[in-house]
């Protein structure tokens, strides 16, 4: 049994957990379906048992964690969580998730922490070398002068800006949008031609760089022709303040063109947050953050998280903690095959 002197079994464990952080359905309504069918759980229980899982979980989390950040290529992106703070009465703590995805080998890390500021990326990004692709929140400008690490900006929110600007102007809107579908047309390319990371490069100076060269042209001349205030005007300038970082991709074939890969492991916390509102406590915060790790991680490699969990949790106290990674999602699988 994965919890000593517990009643619940491997499968009613990785039943709740999937339940809550795959499917989104708060832990009280899961009991109310339980009740009609006759079995009755208190809910102080079931919490009791997820607090007594998470050293099980952290093990792998931990694991995880290592081979997240064992690349040189990281997709970082953050979003909000309420929390219930027994220090705030009457209100909800605002806290955040971090978010790293290495898009080498499609493996996602939730990082829980009661604030948005630089120092929340830095402590986690110590010792790192490699490229880390963010959007343009001033926490990651920290990075831009460490030697280690190259910073990559994200055309999907340089396009979003123009969107927004074609109802104020939507010829010049249009125009810009126009030669950044022609960016998308490359990648789209390489893509569905199963191009290696050698062939993307190429393709990309051969025509990614051009077009971002006639993108800029236009920015420029816009940019004396709009009002600095405008959604038009601060679209433009946006782009332009960060040319450089949007410009990296293309000097490399294995880099994204933009964040879309993380922000899409972030899609289900939004889901979820509608469904259970916020987290009871900052230490149940960070256990989902655990579980949202390892279940992204499922979701990326095509695995069934709970037939997955369900194995894990009925052998991994016996597990040698030294080869605890195999037991990872991306490894366990590839091992049985």
């Amino acid at each position: 049994m994965p919890i000593d002197k517990c009643i619940a079994g491997p499968s009613l464990l990785a039943y709740l957990m999937v339940s809550k952080f795959v499917d989104h359905l708060p832990i009280h309504r899961l009991l109310q379906m339980f009740s009609r069918q006759k079995v009755v759980i208190d809910a102080a229980t079931v919490c009791g048992w997820l607090k007594s899982v998470r050293k099980l979980i952290e093990l792998l989390y931990d694991a995880l964690r290592q081979e997240v950040f064992n690349t040189h290529s990281l997709a970082i992106d953050e979003t909000p969580l309420k929390v219930l703070d027994k220090n705030k009465k009457g209100t909800t703590h605002q806290g955040y998730y971090w978010v790293y995805y290495n898009t080498l080998s499609k493996l996602v890390m939730f990082n829980y922490q009661q604030g948005r500021d630089g120092g929340c990326p830095k402590e986690m990004l110590q010792g790192y070398k490699g490229h880390i692709h963010v959007d343009g929140y001033s926490a990651y400008t920290q990075f831009e002068n460490t030697p280690d690490i190259t910073v990559s900006n994200c055309w999907a929110h340089a396009r979003r800006k123009f969107i927004d600007a074609q109802k104020f102007d939507n010829d010049k809107a249009s125009e810009v949008l126009t030669l950044i579908a022609q960016l998308y047309g490359v990648e789209k390319h390489c893509r569905e031609n199963n191009f290696t990371t050698e062939q993307i490069k190429q393709k990309r100076q051969e025509q990614s760089v051009p077009i971002l060269a006639a993108i800029h042209l236009v920015l420029k001349t816009q940019l004396t022709t709009s009002l600095p205030k405008s959604p038009l005007g601060k679209a433009i300038q946006y782009t332009l303040s960060r040319w450089q970082k949007l410009n990296v991709y293309t000097q490399e074939g294995f880099l994204p063109i933009d964040n879309n890969l993380v922000e899409n492991s972030i899609r289900p916390i939004a889901i979820g947050r509608r469904n259970w509102l916020f987290a009871g406590s900052h230490e149940a915060a960070q256990i989902s953050a655990m579980l949202y790790s390892l279940f992204a991680t499922c979701k990326l490699h095509n695995i069934e998280p709970i037939q997955w969990l369900t194995e894990v949790l009925s052998k991994i106290k016996d597990h040698p903690i030294n080869r605890i990674k195999e037991l990872l999602p991306q490894n366990y699988y590839a091992a049985k095959s």
